[in-house]
C-alpha cells in the first residue's frame, strides 16, 4: 500500500475566474474547485444534508450555499454554517503548478 501523495489535475488556473468554481469527479469522489478572491480551495462537491451538487449553488465570497436547502459551508474549512447543515464537508489541499491547478486526492 502506498502512502504517495497523488494530485489530480482540473484544470488552468487562467480557466477559472476569481468568484467562479468548476465540479471534477474523479472515481468516487466529487470535488469542487472554487477561486475566491484569486486563491484556490477544493472541497466534497456533495451537500452533507442532502444529495445535491454544491457547484449548482452560489458562490457568496468564501461560502457556498447549497441549492437544495439553503445550507452555507465555509469553503476554505468546509465547516456546516448551522441548519440544515448537521455536518461538515470535507477539504483538499490545493496547489497551482505551472498554471495547471491540482487538488490532493489521497
Amino acid at each position: 500500500m502506498s502512502n504517495e501523495e497523488q494530485w489530480l489535475q482540473v484544470g488552468a488556473a487562467a480557466n477559472l475566474g476569481e468568484g467562479s468554481m468548476m465540479g471534477i469527479e474523479h472515481g468516487d469522489l466529487q470535488i469542487a474547485v472554487y477561486n475566491v478572491e484569486g486563491e484556490f480551495y477544493a472541497t466534497d462537491n456533495i451537500c452533507s444534508h442532502a444529495f445535491a451538487l454544491l457547484t449548482d449553488g452560489f458562490l457568496d465570497g468564501d461560502v457556498i450555499e447549497c441549492p437544495l436547502h439553503g445550507g452555507c459551508f465555509k469553503i476554505k474549512t468546509g465547516e456546516g454554517m448551522g441548519a440544515p447543515i448537521s455536518e461538515n464537508i470535507k477539504t483538499y489541499p490545493v496547489r497551482v503548478t505551472g498554471g495547471t491547478i491540482e487538488v490532493r486526492v489521497s
